[in-house]
């Protein structure tokens, strides 16, 4: 199941109590401020969440998948997002547990 912007968005408005129109404009300026560094050349740091920054990649050739043809890709920036050490860590336990095994996740309220 995939979570959307406004997913997150109905949850924190709902267990925050702050009204949906305002949660939204929040999370948008959130994202907005990263794209916004990114852009600039700037890292970005959340900790609990990870890091944003832009690497550069450098010319190399490629196969175009539907001809075959050898193509040949130019120097380009691309995102790069590190998960922090708490979601790898959240990440491996997880694939620990067994599957019939149900694992909490506290909610915004309860991590308050």
């Amino acid at each position: 199941m995939n979570i959307t912007k406004s997913d997150i968005i109905q949850t924190i408005s709902r267990e925050s109590g702050i009204d949906r129109i305002e949660t939204e404009i929040i999370i948008n300026g959130f994202i907005s401020e990263i794209q916004r560094a990114l852009k600039n050349g700037n890292e970005v740091e959340i900790r609990g969440l990870g890091s944003f920054r832009i690497i550069d990649r450098e010319p190399r050739k490629a196969r175009n998948p539907k001809t075959g043809e050898t193509i040949q890709l130019p120097k380009r920036k691309i995102p790069r997002i590190k998960p922090s050490k708490e979601i790898r860590k959240m990440l491996l336990d997880y694939g620990k547990k067994k599957d019939n095994e149900q694992q909490h996740t506290p909610t915004l309220t309860e991590r308050i």
